[in-house]
């Protein structure tokens, strides 16, 4: 186990915000993380997984949490349906691809999405048609406020876009190691725009599709210091979608109709019309290739750019479109 004061988290969140907390520690098995004395860790208390949908907006004043469980087991039975628990601590995208390597379908599309396991079950990531909750079956947690062992189905997860039971108590349930369900049967979703017509002759060619359409738009994270998408695509009703078509003064509205009348639009789109793409804010700017990115592109930004340059976008788009963006970064406060 690892416990320092004063830490530095600047090589912790991939914003690259140069913040420190009052205390860090780093935890190897359940069993380290259930010994520790938790009443006399510096409050509040925050679990981190890779930093990578994160942006801290100041130095921290409590203890930061970070797994390095990072075992990753199969159940082969011999069965189409293969079960893999992987702990908290694994690289999303190194497990994904060691997935893939074994001929396992389901986690493809989520290929190169940064951060762990444990961050991606809170996060009920998604990308290309496919969200984490498609794959898993079950979540073991540790319980803070009861002190115990627990363990959910994907069902008790409550999981929706971006969201899961998870949320709901931040800062209860630290998620030590999920359940995964791959196939060894082909099973490849190609109806997300751009995917149309790859190779799916195996998962490894999926991913290596998705890979690069990803690199694409997105900047590398060990480059340009980012958070990802920055901004949840909003789901409004049909007749808020009206008002969106008659902003849009004749542009084409890109759009993707949900169940029960919903719309979906882009937030990238929103963004891109009110003229924000290469936008600056100190040192934070609107990702030049993907709108929906902020970035920060000096290395120097501050969270209070970031902020300001949120704060501006979400003006900008609720003028003209009547919609209120909100983010998927998670703000550390």
């Amino acid at each position: 186990m690892r416990k320092e004061l004063n830490f530095d988290l600047t090589p912790l969140n991939t914003f690259r915000m140069k913040v420190r907390c009052a205390c860090f520690i780093e935890y190897d098995s359940e069993e380290e993380l259930t010994s520790l004395d938790f009443e006399s860790l510096p409050k509040p208390l925050k679990h981190i997984g890779g930093g990578s949908n994160l942006l801290f907006t100041g130095d921290f004043p409590g203890t930061i949490l970070h797994s390095r469980i990072r075992h990753v087991k199969y159940v082969d039975l011999g069965l189409d349906e293969v079960p893999v628990i992987a702990g908290s601590g694994v690289v999303w995208d190194k497990l994904v691809e060691e997935l893939c390597g074994h001929g396992l379908w389901g986690a493809e599309n989520l290929s190169l999405i940064p951060g762990e396991v444990g961050a991606a079950a809170v996060q009920n990531i998604g990308a290309y048609g496919v969200e984490f909750k498609d794959i898993v079956t079950g979540v073991v947690c540790y319980d803070l406020k009861e002190r115990r062992k627990c363990k959910f189905t994907a069902a008790e997860c409550a999981y929706g876009y971006r969201e899961s039971m998870f949320k709901e108590f931040p800062g209860r349930y630290i998620i030590t190691s999920v359940l995964l369900r791959l196939s060894r049967k082909p099973r490849p979703r190609l109806s997300y725009k751009g995917l149309e017509g790859v190779d799916a002759s195996s998962p490894a060619a999926v991913r290596e599709a998705v890979i690069k359409i990803r690199r694409s738009k997105l900047p590398d994270p060990e480059e340009l210091g980012s958070a990802g998408s920055f901004f949840k695509n909003p789901v409004i009703s049909a007749m808020d979608f009206a008002k969106v078509i008659d902003a849009a003064q004749g542009e084409a509205v890109p759009h993707f109709l949900l169940e029960g009348g919903f719309v979906k639009v882009p937030a990238a789109w929103l963004i891109d019309q009110c003229g924000f793409k290469g936008e600056k804010e100190g040192g934070a700017q609107v990702y030049e290739k993907q709108p929906l990115v902020i970035v920060n592109g000096s290395g120097e930004a501050s969270p209070a750019d970031v902020l300001e340059l949120e704060r501006r976008i979400i003006a900008s788009v609720h003028e003209r479109f009547g919609i209120t963006l909100h983010p998927e970064v998670e703000h550390i406060i």
